[in-house]
């Protein structure tokens, strides 16, 4: 069979389309089951037929209908889907400042956060200050209480010798004594240490006729303390304190034994009776 179309275009259709058939009638009315003859009625039957693509653009739109079919399902599913986006923690409140309301009570929530900072801080600060203060008091306390026990103990009365035996008592009387005995006798051996009764000072050292070998030691309030008839002399001079050691028992002077002399004198005057002034002071000889 003939070739029913032409190469020519219809003047007036787009390049690369062609219609499927010629619009002058056919060379045999009838051909094609058209109009017997090629007339009007011919020529609108062509008018309502469908063009179709020329073979140049066909491959063109295939290639790019199967591209685009492969991008959206076979290659896509290649590529790893983009992680989803994730809200920052901090936009939140930049969202909630929008809001005036939510603004200002997050301003005072923090001046209220500043506030309570600021006393919990204030507080560590005065009880810092508090247990600086009670450390501090107590440690007065204990230097005032150990002074007191330094005084105390420098205010003791102490016996001069401690081991002896009471020989001869305050006001008696005897043939070898002059007067009224003045003192109080402590017997001991030779050598046996003397001590001071208390806190004082050496005024007087040395020998002093009938008493022998004498010490003299003035106490705080001024009474003397008369140490006699010793065999040697240990501190001549300068301050004591209770329980130091002066010199040693001995029989210089005037005597019939070795034995301790001793004398209390109230502010340096007459004599008293030295148990009597131990007695007061809580000490019986």
């Amino acid at each position: 069979m003939a070739s029913s179309h032409s190469p020519a275009h219809l003047p007036g259709s787009p390049a690369g389309t062609q219609l499927l058939d010629h619009p002058w009638p056919p060379a045999h009315p009838g051909e094609f089951g058209g109009p017997a003859d090629g007339g009007p009625q011919a020529a609108e039957a062509n008018r309502h037929r469908m063009p179709r693509q020329s073979r140049g653009t066909a491959p063109l739109l295939g290639v790019t209908a199967v591209a685009a079919t492969l991008g959206a399902t076979g290659f896509a599913s290649a590529t790893p889907a983009a992680a989803p986006a994730v809200e920052a923690p901090d936009e939140t409140p930049v969202a909630l400042s929008a809001d005036p309301g939510l603004a200002l009570a997050a301003r005072i929530q923090l001046q209220a956060d500043s506030q309570r900072t600021a006393a919990e801080e204030g507080a560590r600060l005065q009880a810092a200050k508090e247990a600086e203060a009670k450390r501090a008091a107590q440690q007065q306390e204990a230097k005032l209480a150990a002074e007191a026990a330094e005084k105390a103990k420098l205010a003791a009365i102490n016996l001069p010798v401690r081991d002896y035996d009471l020989s001869a008592h305050y006001g008696q009387s005897a043939s070898y004594w002059a007067h009224l005995h003045t003192g109080l006798d402590f017997a001991a051996d030779t050598g046996t240490p003397v001590y001071a009764v208390g806190q004082g000072t050496i005024t007087s050292a040395g020998w002093a006729g009938s008493y022998g070998y004498r010490i003299v030691e003035t106490l705080p309030d001024g009474t003397e303390i008369w140490y006699c008839h010793l065999s040697s002399i240990i501190k001549g001079s300068g301050k004591v304190v209770p329980g130091q050691q002066l010199g040693k028992v001995g029989a210089t002077g005037n005597v019939t034994g070795p034995h301790l002399h001793l004398e209390v004198r109230p502010g340096g005057g007459a004599p008293v009776d030295p148990e009597t002034w131990f007695e007061q002071r809580g000490i019986t000889p």
